[in-house]
């Protein structure tokens, strides 16, 4: 092994070690797949030396990998099935894309960004990761034909979740995200579970989590 590739595993084992077993993340699947994938293969050669602090890392000019241990535990909350069909909203790089390919049968990646697109693309592929699909598409409308979807994780925070996005979940599908309101110093994580036509929200815990972009409200009419 590389003296580089030797560097990013001791890496990888420091995050389980450090940001995601002491923050209550015990799914031992999801701390295998976040532990053997190479996530600094999914963000700019020049930030790859801090790809496994905890913190969220620039991709592209507004958009951001979410910080490991808020990715683990919305994961987590989701419990996700080995035969699943999940939704990644706002795929960027494709990182989120190869942890969930590791735990359920097909992810697809939504992505806004062609140029982000074909590199997610590129980099599931040279890894072997054959169980993900990506769409270039508008975030907030989601993929209302591919769906419905078991799991719907939006990968960036959001002033609110769109009913549109919440309507692509099957019964009993779950959506995780970050919920942040323009102007608000912080956000919350949320899981929705539905149930029917219902989709009780619940709060889990507060994340600085970057906006995506495309969910902000159309300015109102100013008289």
């Amino acid at each position: 092994m590389a003296q580089a590739d030797r560097h990013f595993a001791e890496a990888r084992r420091q995050m389980v070690l450090t940001q995601l077993r002491p923050n209550k993340v015990i799914d031992e699947q999801l701390i295998a797949a976040m532990a053997a994938l190479p996530r600094e293969q999914f963000v700019p050669k020049a930030y790859r030396g801090v790809a496994y602090m905890d913190e969220d890392v620039a991709v592209a000019p507004g958009r951001y990998l979410m910080e490991p241990m808020v990715l683990a535990r919305l994961l987590q909350e989701a419990e996700i099935q080995s035969g699943e069909v999940a939704l990644v909203v706002g795929s960027s790089t494709g990182y989120e894309l190869g942890v969930l390919a590791r735990l359920c049968s097909t992810v697809i990646g939504l992505e806004a960004d062609s140029a982000l697109a074909q590199q997610a693309g590129q980099t599931l592929q040279a890894l072997g990761i054959d169980n993900t699909a990506i769409v270039e598409g508008t975030l907030k409308d989601g993929l209302a034909k591919q769906g419905p979807f078991n799991v719907i994780l939006l990968a960036g925070a959001v002033p609110e979740i769109p009913a549109g996005l919440l309507a692509q979940l099957a019964d009993g599908g779950r959506l995780v995200g970050v919920v942040r309101p323009a102007g608000a110093p912080i956000g919350q994580a949320v899981l929705v579970k539905r149930s029917g036509d219902l989709f009780p929200q619940r709060v889990l815990f507060d994340a600085g989590t970057p906006t995506l972009p495309g969910f902000e409200r159309p300015a109102g009419f100013v008289f």
